[in-house]
């Protein structure tokens, strides 16, 4: 069988205890398969690999191999976006939908990878714009919009303070809610089981070109959430109110502060994200082991009874 990926890179959070055993361990496998590794300079384990800066990882190889939670696999998404590299989770988080590979097999999946015996799966990313009415003021010269790419979802959210923020949503040029609230989540099928999982939103199959909209602590009990083409645009314009500060953050990560009269446009980007799933992965299965479906919580042993 033919041998694949000839360069892979791989990442991991070097203060996290649980990723230095297995990315040492990784390592050492793919050198003795005749693979040459790379990782970021800024990844402090002393490992056998060819070093290069951390932006420039993605560019040198053809598979990237992130090793630790969910929070990880967006940190390598987002140095793999740009060069369209496949991207394959050793999950050592806790909750881990990305990361998918356990540490129990993580050699044994790796092995199929390597011998392209694997899966694709294209997940959809959102490219968020964030442009300034008349540009900045003062020392905040953002003359230019800001722009980034999700993999997860694109969030406005109140800042300093406890006030609600008052902001509206259009879809295509069509006006759809005035919102109040602590903010709103643009999430795609693969953030469909993230922050805005724990919003009350709905889960969403990878496949699906979709997102939804899932607003953040509403103040009308009506103020539900949708789900709409991915092929749609978004708009979100925050109103004025007495001391209203909110910001944007892509992937959790902030994009910058949005005020009245600022418009932030949410679309599809025209670039996917590669997950590559060793042999027997099946989404739905990791919804069951991950939310405990089908499981007879009259099982569960109970909380001790007083005596």
């Amino acid at each position: 069988m033919a041998e694949h990926f000839a360069k892979i890179a791989v990442l991991g959070r070097p203060q996290d205890p649980r990723v230095t055993e297995p990315i040492t361990t990784l390592v050492g496998h793919l050198n003795n398969a005749g693979r040459e590794v790379f990782a970021a300079d800024e990844l402090t384990i002393d490992l056998p690999v060819t070093r290069v800066p951390e932006s420039g990882l993605a560019a040198r190889v053809e598979l990237m191999i992130a090793v630790g939670g969910d929070g990880t696999m967006l940190y390598a998404a987002h140095l793999a976006m740009g060069e369209n590299v496949p991207l394959l989770g050793i999950n050592r988080g806790r909750l881990g939908f990305l990361a998918d590979v356990t540490p129990d097999e993580m050699l044994a999946s790796v092995d199929k990878v390597l011998a392209g015996d694997y899966a694709c799966d294209s997940r959809l990313l959102l490219e968020a714009r964030l442009e300034v009415k008349g540009g900045g003021k003062g020392d905040d010269k953002r003359d230019k919009p800001i722009i980034g790419t999700a993999l997860n979802d694109v969030v406005l959210q109140r800042r300093e303070t406890g006030r609600m923020v008052d902001f509206e949503t259009l879809v295509d040029g069509d006006y759809v809610n005035t919102h109040s609230g602590d903010g709103l989540i643009v999430a795609t099928p693969t953030g469909s089981t993230a922050y805005s999982l724990s919003c009350g939103g709905p889960i969403i199959e990878p496949q699906l070109d979709a997102v939804a909209l899932v607003p953040v602590a509403p103040h009308t009990l009506s103020d539900r959430p949708i789900v709409i083409p991915a092929s749609q645009r978004i708009d979100v314009r925050l109103l004025a109110r007495d001391d209203t500060k909110a910001e944007i953050t892509v992937d959790g990560h902030p994009l910058g502060e949005i005020r009245p009269d600022d418009r932030l446009t949410i679309r599809a980007a025209p670039h996917r994200m590669t997950l590559i799933h060793p042999p027997g992965y099946n989404y739905y299965g990791i919804l069951r082991s991950k939310l405990y479906w089908g499981r007879d919580s009259r099982n569960r042993a109970g909380p001790p009874r007083a005596s």
